[in-house]
């Protein structure tokens, strides 16, 4: 099952879909992310969705999933994914590199690595 969990999690990322987030998190995951200046921990879905109600604000408008890259190795699980995002002064791209291994059918160990809003002329 856990093929299809690293897609799933990119898509509930780009909708802003935070309840489908919770649904492919495992109550005691383990998680940290890094950001260009901050490290990020949680061990539950509520604390992963407001992490990422942070990086995704709601003046930010997600237009499009502009890459999407799953692959696996060892026991873990890649997705790479990249978002168009439209924000109030102008339009970004960001890129996250996530890791991730299945407990219990759900996400229970994920890392993720954040390129930070980069500069878009409206193109990838």
């Amino acid at each position: 099952m856990d093929h299809d969990l690293g897609a799933d999690f990119a898509k509930a990322v780009a909708a802003k879909d935070h309840e489908r987030v919770r649904t492919l998190i495992h109550p005691e995951v383990d998680f940290q992310a890094m950001t260009p200046g901050e490290f990020w921990h949680a061990s539950c879905p509520d604390e992963i969705v407001d992490i990422l109600e942070e990086w995704f604000g709601e003046d930010d408008l997600i237009e499009a999933v502009e890459v999407l890259e799953c692959d696996g190795f060892a026991d873990r699980k890649r997705v790479g994914y990249r978002l168009r995002v439209k924000r109030p002064d102008g339009q970004y791209l960001i890129e996250q590199q996530a890791y991730l291994s299945e407990r219990d059918g759900q996400i229970g160990w994920l890392r993720i690595l954040c390129s930070g809003y980069r500069p878009s002329s409206g193109s990838s």
